[in-house]
């Protein structure tokens, strides 16, 4: 087994500091707008254009700058503003995952996937107008009618599954601009994640039809660990696991599932959601590992789901897993539109440590622990983590540095070494206590879905 060197995560590496600078900036400018240009806001656009000068971006983004600074602002410009944004974060996040695989002694796969340029579908032209009237304003200046002009738009994406992903990205978006508007009464605006939404959506709004490059692969899914991600209405799991493959060595590949909920489903209820993926969820509360077959893979790792294209066997235990395939597992190449380091999430293992003042610690190193993230939807605890000694969980980076946000652990209950896994209660409950509970408040998932047929049968 490989040994994470802390040591090699302690400092950021060079530019890193400065390129998020000067990302700060331009999220900063957006947040009052760009209808009129201040000092601050013209030197922040420049910076930005002084940061890609030396690429291919340099004359387009220049000249962005210049336009927008003159009050001369339309769609390429804006778009042109983010892509160098993109540009500054794709650098940050591949110099971070750099550090992460020599701390890691992991190998992985170069994106070799060649761009294919298609011409971009007309509905987007809609949201890139929507887009550049937000920048005008500002988040500052975001309320109920300036969200609202995005409606139609969204409802027109949602119609065309070749935009599904910038649709569902919108969709999103608009929800969350309505529930904080009017924004000007927000004591803090959250500028950075959304100059990320913005940004991302513009981009993707240039893009033709998109068409994955994927493989059919025939083998053995290792379960390792599931992270949950919830909001009041969408649930998603990600399972990250290794691949075992006859003519391939292993590899590290993600499953995603997603359900839409309302935010009444909450906690252990949310797994009733994903009923129709039986055999990953038998899996992931069972610890076993999966049978594939003929299931889709892109070249990101990410497996494509069919429930009948795979079939629980037998017992797999995770930390057996992360102590002999994980070293050795490859990982998969990023794409260029997700190289962004709020994207980073490579698997981990630890043992041999303590857990102090919400920091794990192997000898005199240390590394913070995201224990906020917990899912209420398991039995993992920040309890149950502070008293393990085994830990896989998936090294993650934000302004502050490197942390872990732990997917499972071992510890001793009652002298009894037992594992607690996020993926535990997938097919239910185990603690008696939570399931008394759940029972006892009634299951909200069949008595929405008896009100929904009710209604569907007037």
């Amino acid at each position: 087994m490989q040994a994470v060197q802390l040591s090699t995560l302690a400092e950021a590496p060079a530019g890193v500091a400065a390129a998020l600078d000067t990302v700060r900036g331009f999220d900063a400018a957006l947040v009052n707008g760009l209808a009129r240009v201040s000092e601050p806001q013209h030197a922040a656009l420049t910076a930005l254009a002084g940061a890609v000068a030396g690429s291919p971006l340099a004359e387009p983004v220049s000249s962005a700058v210049a336009k927008v600074s003159a009050g001369a602002i339309g769609t390429d410009e804006l778009s042109a503003l983010a892509a160098a944004r993109a540009a500054l974060l794709g650098a940050v996040h591949d110099a971070l995952v750099e550090q992460a695989d020599a701390a890691l002694g992991r190998s992985r796969f170069e994106w070799t996937a060649e761009a294919v340029a298609g011409t971009p579908n007309p509905l987007a032209a809609g949201s890139r107008a929507w887009l550049g009237e937000l920048a005008i304003a500002g988040w500052r200046g975001v309320d109920h009618d300036l969200v609202s002009a995005a409606d139609r738009t969204v409802e027109a994406l949602l119609g065309e599954p070749a935009l599904r992903r910038l649709a569902v990205l919108l969709d999103g978006f608009t929800a969350e601009l309505s529930a904080c508007a009017p924004v000007a009464t927000m004591d803090r605006v959250p500028a950075r994640r959304w100059a990320d939404l913005w940004a991302r959506a513009l981009l993707l709004s240039w893009r033709g039809a998109e068409s994955a490059a994927t493989e059919s692969v025939s083998g053995r899914l290792l379960p390792l660990g599931v992270d949950v991600h919830e909001h009041g209405t969408a649930v998603q799991v990600q399972v990250h696991g290794v691949l075992e493959t006859t003519d391939a060595p292993a590899r590290l590949v993600r499953v995603s599932v997603a359900a839409a909920k309302v935010d009444t489903i909450v906690g252990p209820a949310v797994w009733q959601l994903l009923g129709a993926h039986r055999q990953l969820l038998t899996a992931l509360a069972e610890h076993r590992a999966l049978e594939l077959t003929d299931m889709p893979v892109t070249v990101t790792g990410d497996l494509l789901w069919d429930d009948d294209r795979a079939k629980a066997s037998a017992e797999a235990d995770p930390f057996v897993t992360a102590t002999v395939q994980l070293p050795q597992a490859r990982a998969a190449a990023v794409a260029p539109l997700d190289r962004d380091p709020v994207h980073i999430a490579v698997p981990v293992f630890f043992e041999g440590y303590r857990i102090r003042e919400g920091a794990l610690e192997s000898g005199d190193q240390r590394i913070a622990l995201d224990l906020d993230a917990l899912p209420a939807a398991g039995p993992l605890t920040a309890a149950g983590v502070n008293g393990s000694s085994l830990l896989i969980g998936l090294l993650r980076w934000d302004a502050n540095g490197w942390s872990v946000r732990p997917l499972a652990v071992q510890r001793k209950v009652k002298t009894v070494l037992t594992a607690l896994h996020n993926g535990d209660w997938a097919l239910g409950p185990t603690d008696p206590k939570v399931a008394k509970a759940q029972a006892k408040s009634g299951d909200a998932v069949a008595v929405l879905r008896e009100r929904a047929g009710r209604l569907l049968r007037k």
